[in-house]
């Protein structure tokens, strides 16, 4: 059975830094393209970051509003990917998700508030 599992959500204060993980099981082959999205209340879901290729480093790209501030990685030995969210926001605030391929994980939540 392939699932994703995501963990590390929690309150972080504004300024404050969180990491999110994603493990993915089940899956024969290395995961090729893995993306985090998030979705606030009220809003629509939104790309925050991804990453393509199972190579060293991979291809990385980012939303507008966290470029600078947050960091896509994987580990290909765990078909894991991280977030690392640096110098939060209030309007980080959200349910994070994983995504590979048409699957998605059950999301985390991460709240920024002082």
């Amino acid at each position: 059975q392939v699932q994703l599992v995501e963990s590390g959500g929690g309150l972080v204060q504004p300024g404050g830094s969180l990491r999110l993980s994603c493990e993915a099981s089940g899956f024969t082959t290395s995961i090729r393209d893995m993306s985090w999205y998030r979705q606030a209340p009220g809003k629509d879901r939104e790309l925050v970051a991804r990453i393509i290729g199972v190579g060293v480093g991979g291809v990385t790209n980012y939303a507008d509003s966290v470029k600078g501030r947050f960091t896509i990685s994987r580990d290909n030995t765990r078909n894991t990917i991280y977030l690392e969210m640096n110098d939060m926001k209030l309007e980080d605030t959200a349910r994070y998700y994983c995504r590979a391929y048409s699957l998605w994980g059950q999301g985390t939540q991460v709240t920024v508030s002082s």
